[in-house]
């Protein structure tokens, strides 16, 4: 485990602050963890968030997107506007850790970390509230619904920055099996696009003695999924990304019946819009031309989700050198990779200048696994780079 998640230095004005309190909202993150909740309906979350952040005298709006909040400090003559993200929703998971503070809402998990992300957050927003060293206006968002991919698209056409303008926006997220405490940064695309397909191959059915009589949709399924991985293979440029997975698939109940119908569920990812298009052509079509030379027909229903998130360069870089700056080079990750998870943050990058950063959770089941817990000691660390992004940003001769 990284030092700096474990003994953050006794020197530091910030550490010195967050450890006044961290135990109050390491509570408060096993509190969350207990109570989860679905995308937009988070409302004791939200609730409790919004009564934390009044108290602390922050400008607090609730209601956007149902669930969603913007926390609002003004400090000093600056004219910068910065926001920092963190997300509130849970999964629809049954928990297996078998914590004290274990999920109490049956089939409901803090599987992503979701808990910690509005805790780290919340630390800050404290520690700015009270100590702050900054002159601008700080925006905290809260965004419900991120595992859905709805979040952050309905708080921006409620008017997100219409309302709560920023020059630049941040978020970050936990990644387990990178060292507790480390922190990643990628310039460009940083998560993948994810879109989804639901795949029915319609056949006729039968006995399956007689196959001769039916037209099997399992055979042309079965020959549609091998065919789908030449799309990554020879259609996509093999110096890009692509990601083609069958999910589910369910046909029949009976060993000796061939059944009319095979339904797939599929997922597509990539890192750029020219190959996220490239799938959304090639995928159907595929799915058709097989399901026709068996004798069977394909209805496909492609979803798009959202887009790839891709960090900006000026950001991200700023990003990366508070950082170095606030926690020093061994706090960051070298040559930190692209994930091919995604994340509807995407659609902010898209709004506003910005980057998503990563900080690790050190060797902790993955993410969405009924085992996964989030790691309580990276979120002093975590709440300090916040700290010292925010007031590095906010800086009276930045403007």
């Amino acid at each position: 485990m990284n030092i700096i998640a474990q003994n953050p230095s006794s020197n530091d004005p910030v550490d010195k602050g967050i450890a006044t309190y961290l135990d109050e909202i390491i509570a408060l993150r096993h509190d969350l963890h207990q109570y989860p909740e679905l995308a937009f309906q988070e409302l004791r979350t939200s609730k409790l968030v919004a009564s934390r952040l009044s108290s602390w005298g922050y400008e607090v709006a609730t209601g956007i997107a149902g669930t969603g909040i913007v926390a609002t400090l003004r400090r000093g003559e600056g004219k910068k506007r910065i926001g920092i993200r963190a997300d509130m929703d849970a999964l629809p998971i049954e928990e297996a850790t078998g914590l004290a503070y274990a999920s109490s809402n049956p089939g409901v998990m803090h599987a992503c970390g979701h808990d910690g992300h509005t805790s780290i957050l919340l630390a800050a927003a404290r520690y700015l509230a009270e100590s702050g060293n900054i002159s601008g206006t700080l925006r905290l968002i809260f965004q419900p619904a991120e595992e859905i991919g709805a979040g952050a698209r309905k708080m921006i056409s409620e008017g997100l920055f219409e309302r709560f303008p920023v020059d630049a926006v941040f978020g970050l997220h936990n990644w387990p099996g990178v060292p507790a405490g480390q922190f990643g940064f990628v310039s460009g695309p940083a998560m993948a696009s994810v879109d989804q397909a639901v795949i029915k191959i319609i056949g006729k059915g039968g006995h399956g003695a007689e196959p001769h009589r039916a037209v099997d949709p399992v055979l042309a399924s079965a020959s549609f999924i091998t065919a789908l991985q030449s799309v990554v293979s020879r259609n996509v440029d093999p110096q890009d990304m692509a990601v083609a997975t069958v999910g589910s698939i369910h046909a029949g109940s009976a060993s000796n019946v061939i059944p009319e119908s095979v339904e797939m569920k599929l997922t597509m990812r990539a890192f750029s819009e020219t190959v996220r298009q490239l799938l959304r052509e090639r995928i159907p079509a595929l799915a058709r031309a097989q399901a026709e030379s068996f004798g069977a027909e394909a209805d496909v229903n492609y979803r798009l989700g959202f887009p790839a998130l891709i960090n900006h360069a000026a950001e991200t870089a700023f990003a990366r050198d508070v950082a170095y700056d606030a926690l020093g080079p061994a706090a960051v990750e070298k040559d930190f990779r692209p994930r091919t998870a995604s994340e509807d943050f995407a659609f902010m990058l898209q709004a506003n200048p910005g980057s998503y950063l990563f900080v690790g959770n050190g060797d902790s089941a993955p993410l969405h696994s009924a085992h996964y817990n989030f790691n309580d000691a990276i979120i002093a660390p975590a709440a300090r780079y916040w700290v010292r992004l925010a007031e590095t940003f906010l800086t009276d001769d930045n403007g």
